[in-house]
């Protein structure tokens, strides 16, 4: 069997960042925490209290177990040109450098063709021994439980088969060595028993069961599956479904303002669902949509003749809607006439349609919404004045996503769950440092905004993996949208943490792309002449001044890359 090496350690720790004023340290896209030992004593000590010997270690073989199926999908790409066991070896690697134990490899087997794995690995210096030692005190069984359960996962989320390890002595019970040996699991006589250790406790497990049950039984029932607008306990967001949720029942015309993206359409079904007319129709239009000359047609119905292209009698959107809701979107943007049938609508509960003189009466409700400040466009003579007052009767005020950012994890996980069912994937969520991003990036396009990111986020992340930054946002240089905060990293030589700028990790990050694509130096230069001279519109002193140089240095490339 060939000698088992490991990466070079520096490898590991260039990927290592800490940021001590933001109180984080990151280890490429997981967020890491540094703890003391004497905490976490304490804090197994009272879990065994409080559980007992055998669902405590279940406890901690479960958060091993967590680990390892993140650093399983951390470590294939992080250095996916590695050979495979060195690939592998980034699992110890990274117990390594958490200072949990240093691993040294014996023996390591995988011939996925034939089915067979078979590793052996010693474990020194185990925090979990050295707690023994300190304060728990000699066990009857092995101790290592966070390192067995990581060791579990991470194996087989690598190798994509399950494989179950065992200590087979271990230093907390007495033994002169901590030694773990790892099959598939099938070759365990008790792995399934075993198995057990990564199951939640049976509370749990009936919890999860009512829900499944209960989202089946919403499913029979017919509720609606995309119901973000209940998602959020911000403030702002809470205190606008209250009024909402006040108004409903009642028939007043509502009328919601608030920016593009914010959920509008969904509060407006929210208060259909929530009023008498719940089992009548709701009909949503986007008057933004619709040309100005087809508007008043497609409200309020055509008859036969009444213009070219009008063949047959049509219902409008109110009769569609008679008995139920109708929500106008941009209501704003209707044309004058539009405005005018609006308000005989809500004054006589009566309209006509295009090219007709007969009255309909109908009944309805409305719940209209904008972006724009409707007093404002009264003052421009683009909205009238009664209608705008009739409409107003009920204002509720939508707040952007920036202002709720305590939901934004919240329904970033509820459009996760949809995606994933919607392209069949299962993902391990989002990485910590996906995380920061979405609660760091202000949303312009609001819910709408973060629906496609993570929309996106789903299709490019694989089976099995995280989701990441650059996936989110298509990210090139792997910083946070809008942030302009330094780094620091750890110095090789000094083991000093040093600062450095984003402005460097973009350049360093440059710089390599431009290597590894292939790009010389002469088709650079003049790639950057072209867009300088581009930018400052033939200007050479202009261009020069943006590329740092004099301008005769500037006019003596450009002579000698247009010789």
């Amino acid at each position: 069997m060939a000698k088992l090496e490991f990466l070079d350690f520096k490898y590991l720790l260039n990927k290592l960042r800490f940021q001590p004023e933001e109180g984080k340290v990151w280890l490429a896209e997981q967020r890491t925490v540094l703890m003391g030992l004497g905490g976490l004593a304490a804090f197994r000590q009272e879990i065994i209290a409080t559980l007992g010997m055998e669902r405590g270690k279940s406890f901690f073989m479960r958060l091993g177990f967590y680990m390892g199926l993140s650093d399983a999908a951390l470590a294939r790409k992080l250095e996916p040109n590695a050979s495979w066991d060195q690939l592998f070896l980034l699992g110890p690697q990274l117990h390594h450098l958490r200072g949990m134990v240093k691993v040294v490899p014996h023996k390591l087997r995988w011939d996925s063709g034939n089915n067979d794995f078979y590793a052996e690995f010693e474990w020194i210096d185990s925090w979990e021994v050295e707690i023994c030692r300190t304060t728990l005190g000699q066990l009857e069984e092995p101790a290592c439980w966070v390192l067995l359960g990581y060791a579990c996962a991470y194996t087989s989320h690598f190798i994509g088969q399950e494989v179950q390890y065992r200590e087979v002595s271990c230093c907390g019970q007495g033994d002169n060595s901590c030694v773990i040996v790892g099959k598939l699991a099938e070759e365990w006589p008790d792995h399934e028993e075993f198995s057990q250790h990564f199951r939640a406790a049976p509370l749990i497990d009936e919890l999860y069961e009512l829900q499944v049950r209960i989202a089946d039984l919403e499913q029979t029932l017919g509720y609606p599956e995309e119901r973000p607008d209940t998602l959020g306990d911000s403030p702002p967001f809470t205190s606008a479904v209250k009024m909402i949720d006040r108004g409903a029942n009642s028939e007043v015309t509502m009328l919601l303002i608030g920016e593009t993206g914010t959920g509008k359409e969904m509060l407006a079904r929210r208060v259909h669902d929530l009023s008498p007319r719940k089992d009548g129709p709701f009909i949503a239009i986007n008057c933004a949509a619709i040309p100005s000359e087809l508007i008043e047609s497609e409200l309020f119905g055509v008859e036969k003749g009444a213009f070219t292209g009008a063949s047959q009698s049509r219902l409008g959107r109110f009769e569609r809607a008679h008995g139920g809701t109708i929500f106008l979107d941009e209501v704003v943007e209707l044309s004058p006439r539009a405005q005018a049938a609006l308000l005989r609508v809500l004054q006589e509960g009566e309209l006509e349609r295009v090219g007709d003189q007969q009255t309909r009466q109908i009944d309805v409700r409305i719940v209209a919404a904008t972006n724009e400040d409707l007093g404002a466009a009264v003052k421009d003579g683009r909205f009238r004045a009664d209608l705008f007052y009739r409409i107003n009767a009920y204002m509720v005020m939508i707040p952007p996503l920036r202002e709720r950012k305590n939901d934004i994890v919240l329904l970033a996980e509820y459009f996760r769950k949809r995606f994933e069912k919607r392209y069949h994937k299962g993902t391990l969520g989002f990485t910590d440092r996906a995380l920061a991003a979405l609660h760091g990036h202000d949303w312009p396009g609001n819910i709408r905004e973060l629906e496609n990111a993570v929309e996106r986020g789903i299709i490019l992340t694989d089976n099995n993996n995280y989701i990441t930054e650059q996936n989110l946002f298509n990210s090139r240089w792997g910083v946070l949208p809008g942030s302009e905060q330094s780094l620091r990293t750890l110095n090789q030589e000094s083991g000093q943490l040093e600062e450095v700028s984003v402005i460097d990790q973009q350049l360093d990050k440059l710089t390599e792309t431009i290597i590894e694509k292939g790009i010389s130096l002469n088709m650079l230069e003049h790639a950057l002449i072209s867009k300088s001279m581009d930018k400052a519109e033939g200007n050479i002193a202009a261009a020069a001044r943006l590329l740092g140089l004099t301008r005769p240095a500037l006019a003596y490339r450009l002579k000698r890359i247009t010789e």
